[in-house]
């Protein structure tokens, strides 16, 4: 065997889990530190997932000193911005948790790091290692839909609102925009090739978090449950997106493409009280397009697999550490994504359309 990839966890949360059952079935890699704010948690995470050659901390700062190719980052959301930053500066090539950040200044100071350091700064979006998703991209690059001028996207849960940190706008900067909304922004962004945003109009309320009827942590929910806008692009695209964690309805629909040539339909393939987001599941397609003057839809058949999604972006970013980059998902598009779901909150926030600036990053 070559080299051995020597990977550090910062944050042993749920998702932490995920990414060690991940690693672990890479060979050439080898988890040899942990770090979590919470003495002794750690140790623990370490125990309970037989991490043998590993070391625990209770400073990510420390852990950071030790050689390591790589770090997956699975802090609660605000944390994501100074432990990214410390590890990139640390000469570390850094796996992130979504959302990429709090703020879109945040992002910006990350991405302008990651530059000047050369080290990685690779966002996890893992729905994207769904073959369908490459086939619904595909469809849309090649020209099939004509030009797109409309998209249609989100997901909407009957009953799905997370408790614990998730609700806490000082841990978590948002709610459902931030922890399944980027997913839909992620889809539809990616398959029209992350244009750049240029205003936002949007609406955003927590009726069903904050009512204990419906949320047993009532008191100490603070962010959305619900939000919709409007984002107008470059080039005459504008889009349509919401998301719910909640709400009195089945679906909050389909994702739709709409072009010159021909419209898409996407159903998500998740169903039940939880299900109808996007998190790696595509249940249909269809192309909706004319031939010689009748109205025609066109079922295309859908990619069988047996991928796990997340393993799959694990193994993407070991390999881009195995041949020096790039990216797989880049700190750098990513920025698009969060400067929506910043633009969302600031318009929420003043109740009128803000414009989305964007600085360059060079």
């Amino acid at each position: 065997m070559g080299k051995i990839f020597r990977i550090g966890i910062i944050g042993s949360g749920g998702i932490a889990g995920e990414h060690v059952r991940a690693y672990k079935r890479i060979e050439d890699v080898e988890i040899v530190g942990v770090s979590d704010i919470l003495p002794g948690r750690a140790d623990e995470f370490i125990k309970r997932w037989d991490l043998q050659q590993a070391k625990g901390f209770d400073d990510h700062r420390q852990m950071l000193e030790m050689e390591l190719d790589g770090v997956s980052i699975c802090t609660p959301n605000v944390a994501h911005y100074q432990t990214t930053i410390d590890s990139l500066r640390a000469g570390k090539h850094v796996m992130l948790e979504k959302p990429m950040s709090v703020t879109l200044e945040q992002a910006v100071e990350m991405v302008q790091v990651s530059k000047q350091t050369g080290k990685m700064l690779n966002i996890g979006f893992q729905p994207r290692y769904d073959p369908n998703m490459s086939l619904i991209k595909d469809l849309v690059q090649k020209g099939q839909l004509g030009k797109v001028y409309y998209v249609e996207t989100g997901g909407g849960r009957r009953r799905g609102m997370p408790g614990g940190t998730f609700i806490r706008q000082d841990i978590a900067g948002a709610g459902a925009m931030a922890d399944i909304g980027c997913y839909s922004l992620d889809l539809a962004l990616n398959t029209l090739g992350y244009p750049k945003p240029l205003t936002v109009s949007a609406y955003t309320s927590n009726y069903f978090g904050t009512n204990p009827k419906y949320h047993p942590e009532a008191a100490r929910f603070d962010v959305e449950d619900f939000g919709v806008a409007i984002v107008r692009f470059e080039n005459d695209l504008v889009l349509n997106f919401k998301t719910s964690w909640a709400m009195h309805m089945d679906t909050l629909g389909a994702t739709m493409f709409l072009g010159t040539d021909a419209g898409m339909k996407v159903l998500p393939g998740s169903k039940g009280p939880w299900g109808g987001v996007w998190d790696g599941n595509v249940g249909a397609v269809s192309i909706f397009h004319d031939i010689q003057g009748h109205h025609t839809e066109s079922i295309i058949p859908l990619i069988d697999h047996k991928l796990s999604v997340f393993e799959e972006k694990i193994k993407d970013f070991v390999r881009a550490l195995r041949e020096g980059g790039p990216a797989p998902i880049p700190g750098e598009q990513i920025l698009r994504n969060q400067a929506i779901l910043d633009g969302i909150l600031r318009s929420s926030e003043t109740k009128r359309e803000v414009e989305i600036h964007i600085p360059d990053i060079g």
